[in-house]
């Protein structure tokens, strides 16, 4: 059996099967920082935007709120992060890294650039560039 993926001729499909893999490849890294893809999506989107609610992150990260709720859960339990009333909206929490959430934030985005380095390295430059392009472009397309 060929270690390629077919081109089944459904974008949507062989874009979910690399995200897959590469979630696996990343998973794998992450486990060394005790962080899941989900909670190290999550850091990284709080450092961006501090402040963000428990419903911004669930709809970041493609989960319900009760899911995202309780993960929030686990990184406040090991002092990642902590949330915050909001000034405005008694029923909404601002969620903040902690120090200990940006330090560990930090150790783990070396290790993940080091893995995204490795998995890109038989692309050349231009193809990257393509691809991170196409991406991005597909993102604002289907908002």
């Amino acid at each position: 059996m060929s270690s390629e993926a077919p081109d089944c001729g459904a974008l949507t499909f062989m874009v979910r099967k690399v995200w897959l893999a590469m979630r696996a490849a990343i998973g794998e890294e992450l486990k060394a920082f005790g962080l899941t893809t989900s909670q190290y999506a999550t850091l990284m989107m709080t450092a961006g935007n501090p402040g963000m609610s428990v419903a911004d992150i669930a709809r970041e990260v493609g989960s319900t709120r009760q899911a995202a709720n309780e993960m929030l859960g686990g990184l406040e339990k090991e002092g990642l992060i902590e949330r915050h009333p909001h000034p405005t909206d008694r029923r909404t929490h601002r969620i903040q890294l902690t120090a200990t959430g940006i330090e560990r934030l930090d150790q783990a985005r070396i290790a993940v650039d080091r893995r995204e380095t490795e998995l890109e390295a038989n692309f050349p430059d231009d193809q990257r560039a393509a691809i991170r392009g196409w991406l991005v472009s597909m993102v604002q397309a289907c908002r």
